[in-house]
């Protein structure tokens, strides 16, 4: 997914970060200078759903406008896992068992 936070802005007028932030305090979203500097500048690693529509009402788009969405990347991904071998192929019938991974804090099921 891309971040288009600041295209939307701009389309809306907005050119600084700190006057969307004005704007998301007048509707009852209070963000952070630190949060609203990364969700500005950057992809946010997060966001809440409530953030989000607070957000879009603001700038009066969908959600569709700030998260777009990257097929080529999922399409590179899958590609390079199956070229690697990393993700198994199941060409016919075969009996799953689930074994457990012993380990750190890990224990047998119960029999």
């Amino acid at each position: 997914m891309q971040w288009n936070l600041r295209m939307a802005a701009a389309e809306r007028g907005i050119w600084k970060s700190t006057e969307l932030r004005r704007m998301l305090a007048e509707a009852g979203l209070e963000i952070s200078a630190g949060k609203m500097s990364a969700l500005w500048t950057g992809t946010p690693p997060t966001i809440r759903l409530e953030d989000l529509d607070v957000i879009c009402e603001v700038l009066d788009c969908e959600t569709s406008k700030l998260l777009i969405r990257e097929p080529a990347k999922v399409a590179a991904r899958r590609a390079g896992k199956t070229a690697t071998g990393d993700q198994p192929s199941i060409t016919g019938p075969t009996s799953l068992s689930v074994q457990p991974r012993l380990g750190r804090n890990r224990t047998r099921p119960p029999e």
